[in-house]
């Protein structure tokens, strides 16, 4: 008699990955095209660059204590790929450093230099951001599959719900669905419990997109 193992869910990796893709392309180009001295849209964009930085960070951090361990003490011929993956992490976070010591110089103000300054250090971590996301979507997502179990995989999802307040759950799981196929929406959806799907059907997919449309509005 055959035996099936059941395989962690890595799609769920490239759907929380296209929330990073998407936005990090959006923030620069929405900053570049604020007026100088727009200070409301300044401080406006500000709060949303910071719910971006913090989500990345806590995304990373999760790899960081939960996933690359376990990686590194099973995968030993790939033991290289999953170090160049920390060092990713580094430069990745060092490039969000940058980002947010030059938005505390543009937000109080919404200066010209200033705007370019923070648009400039937002594309260049956009691009070691793809390098990362690249490498790790092809490369470490078979691993992955191989060799971490389900419950492993299924607690860096929990790790990221346990960090997400509660008045931000909803708008986390509309940056989930933005891009998803009507597949993995629905298993996304699945995962969540009745009441709040049913608040997300009424009232949270509405607010998710007026909130965006409000944003992302030149």
């Amino acid at each position: 008699m055959t035996t099936t193992v059941e395989r962690p869910w890595v799609q769920e990796m490239i759907v929380v990955h296209r929330i990073f893709r998407r936005e990090s392309r959006w923030l620069p180009e929405l900053i570049r095209a604020v007026r100088p001295g727009d200070v409301e849209r300044a401080r406006e964009l500000a709060g949303m660059l910071r719910e971006y930085v913090g989500g990345l960070h806590q995304h990373h951090t999760a790899e960081d204590e939960l996933l690359w361990p376990k990686l590194l003490a099973r995968v030993d011929l790939d033991a290289e790929l999953v170090l160049r993956m920390e060092q990713q992490h580094e430069t990745v976070s060092a490039g969000l450093d940058l980002v947010e010591r030059r938005l505390a110089g543009w937000e109080p103000t919404a200066d010209a230099g200033a705007r370019d300054a923070l648009a400039e250090a937002l594309t260049r971590h956009r691009e070691d951001l793809l390098v990362h996301l690249d490498e790790e979507e092809s490369k470490v997502l078979p691993l992955v599959t191989e060799h971490i179990t389900v419950a492993e995989w299924q607690a860096l999802s929990e790790h990221a719900r346990s960090k997400t307040p509660k008045n931000r759950q909803l708008f986390v799981l509309g940056a989930l669905l933005e891009d998803a196929t009507p597949d993995e929406k629905a298993r996304f959806l699945s995962h969540v419990p009745a009441p709040a799907r049913l608040l997300w059907h009424l009232v949270g997919k509405r607010s998710y997109a007026k909130q965006m449309r409000k944003l992302r509005t030149h």
